[in-house]
């Protein structure tokens, strides 16, 4: 339930000032500058709408870590009774223009840091409405306006007497009578005949205004579920930037009073994650590097939804739940008790993951097909822990994994699929229950070979890594198959066999050029002696490894390459034959038949 009111806007920042109103922790900083505030503070006097601000009652179950709104200093430690979910920007500037006795700390039009207090010229003020954007002026910290780069002061306000003189009243002695007073009385004895009348139309058409302003307030019941303040939040809030999960549930688990440490400090979920994610990254590079921040690579959002999933897992099994799943509100229900018991295995799970995927010569954030299917087999891995290092619940992985990966079963909506994959693949392991969906949907239409160009596709990197698993030899570095291990060491890529130059003779036969049949995994070094034509440079390769030339042929036919068609520069014969021993190490993965695209769906070739 909610109820809107209309609450004074000096009952509005008396609230901000005492701790009564504070923000909750997720909500980010302020941040408006100068030009902004000068226009809300004239919005204000002009008792234009302000806007509904938003607010949620505490006291309910669901508990959020809270802070003061910037400048508010409270006595003591006080219990927010409202928590402001929108309105930050409006009612922070107001209250450091209009309450503080202190200059404002915001920014200029180039986004500088600026210190500055307000000032409404008086004159202008009580003018036509239109000019009250003009009247309302700020002035540097010292109170003095200076040009010349700082040499020439133009106006001095540092004293009454000189606000007085240039009739501009200070702004943050709006809401205290007894101070106004003092600086009407030191206003009016400056030029008694003239500004007493300007005095009596200034208090009637400003100050009155901004004493009696009203703020309409929307107030949330403290019953409203996280799910729901999660999503009024995104949808009232214009800042730009949606509302992550993980920012809500740092509030909210920093708000819970029985994980309190030893020094009396809240739980700090960002915290733990920096020491997870960097435990993992340092081991395993794949999951993103630690100079490219903590959201690079593997996510907090990935690593909350493993532990969703194996939550639900539990509650499903033990009966207390319907169905396995990973959503958002999955995740805002998280309790924090039931993260502290899940966040130390699920490390675990991903470390094992980090293995696995080397083991299939997946080593490196670009290399990776699909982010999203870890999360799934994060799950699985600390739902079935070690019965997942068993032989053929290895080969069983293995094979969902490339059937995910060369089939691009997680190139769209992946939140069905966690669960289907999760709920689907544990018995199969376990029990030897029917294959996932993954598994048995799975196709690779032969033609797809085609198509594959770029990086861009999960398909394109999973051949690359085939490649490599299968026992690839560098064409420079001839001493051993290429390894996880040295793929960075010497810059191994995608590179092309037949190279570009070459097809500007029209030697393509109208077949595909780019595609990744006339790619394999080689070292920068390698490639640097791969121009003209095939024949050319492989005899200098032959050459420079001090190898026979049949021996030159068997680190070719690792890169499943038919050598005498490179040999005799025939593109036609390179391309079938590497096209059908691709198409049989796609197969051999995902243990099954590539797909003819003319086939009915169901018929093998």
């Amino acid at each position: 339930m909610a109820a809107l009111d209309n609450v004074k806007l000096k009952d509005v920042l008396a609230d901000v000032a005492s701790g009564s109103l504070q923000l909750p922790d997720f909500q980010r900083n302020w941040k408006w500058d100068d030009d902004r505030i000068r226009a809300i503070i004239a919005t204000v006097t002009l008792d234009y709408p302000l806007g509904v601000v938003m607010t949620l009652q505490t006291g309910g179950a669901t508990r959020f870590r809270s802070r003061t709104l910037t400048g508010a200093r409270p006595d003591g430690d006080p219990a927010a009774d409202l928590l402001l979910l929108d309105g930050q920007q409006r009612l922070t500037s107001l209250f450091q223009a209009l309450w503080l006795d202190a200059p404002v700390e915001t920014a200029d039009a180039r986004n500088k840091p600026i210190e500055r207090w307000y000032y409404v010229d008086i004159e202008k003020a009580v003018g036509p409405g239109a000019d009250r954007d003009e009247a309302i002026l700020s002035v540097p910290a010292d109170k003095v306006l200076r040009t010349d780069f700082n040499r020439t002061v133009v106006l001095d306000l540092s004293t009454t007497e000189n606000e007085c003189a240039a009739g501009l009243f200070p702004l943050h002695l709006v809401f205290d009578a007894q101070r106004v007073n003092q600086w009407m009385m030191s206003y009016v004895k400056a030029d008694e005949g003239r500004n007493w009348n300007l005095w009596g139309q200034f208090d009637e058409l400003v100050l009155q205004q901004v004493r009696a302003f009203q703020v309409p307030m929307i107030r949330l019941a403290a019953t409203t579920s996280m799910d729901a303040v999660c999503a009024v939040f995104e949808r009232v809030n214009t800042g730009g930037v949606p509302l992550n999960v993980f920012e809500l549930l740092t509030a909210t688990y920093a708000g819970d009073r029985d994980y309190v440490d030893q020094t009396g400090d809240y739980y700090q979920l960002p915290q733990v994650w920096r020491e997870i994610k960097q435990g993992l990254a340092a081991k395993y590079p794949v999951f993103g590097r630690l100079d490219g921040g903590l959201e690079n690579g593997l996510s907090s959002i990935d690593f909350l939804q493993a532990i969703a999933l194996v939550r639900t897992w539990e509650r499903k099994q033990s009966g207390r739940g319907a169905t396995v799943s990973c959503k958002r509100r999955d995740l805002l229900d998280l309790p924090l008790a039931d993260f502290v018991r899940l966040a130390p295995k699920i490390a675990d799970a991903f470390a094992w993951v980090g293995d696995f995927l080397e083991r299939q010569c997946i080593v490196r954030p670009g290399d990776l097909p699909y982010k999203t299917q870890l999360v799934p087999l994060a799950a699985v891995r600390a739902i079935l822990d070690t019965a997942l290092d068993g032989l053929g619940a290895e080969e069983k992985t293995e094979q969902w994994y490339w059937c995910g990966v060369l089939g691009e079963m997680y190139g769209g909506s992946t939140e069905t699929r966690f669960t289907r994959d999760v709920e689907q693949l544990v018995p199969w392991i376990a029990r030897d229950d029917r294959a996932p969906d993954t598994v048995t949907d799975a196709f690779f239409f032969t033609d797809r070979l085609d198509s594959l160009t770029t990086r861009n596709s999960a398909a394109y990197k999973g051949i690359y890594a085939l490649l490599v698993k299968q026992g690839a030899v560098d064409w420079h570095y001839t001493d051993s198959p290429l390894k996880p291990g040295r793929l960075d060491e010497y810059s191994v890529d995608v590179r092309q066999i037949f190279p570009k130059t070459w097809f500007r003779r029209g030697n393509s036969q109208n077949l595909p050029t780019n595609s990744i049949v006339n790619k394999t995994p080689l070292s920068y070094r390698a490639a640097m002696d791969m121009t003209g034509a095939p024949a050319s440079y492989l005899s200098t390769m032959v050459a420079a490894s001090d190898m026979r030339p049949e021996w030159f042929d068997d680190v070719l036919a690792t890169h499943l390459i038919d050598p005498e068609a490179l040999r005799d520069n025939d593109y036609e014969r390179f391309y079938h034959d590497r096209s059908k021993q691709l198409q049989d190490l796609v197969h051999s993965a995902m243990g099954k038949r590539t797909m003819l695209r003319d086939l009915a769906e169901g018929d093998a070739r």
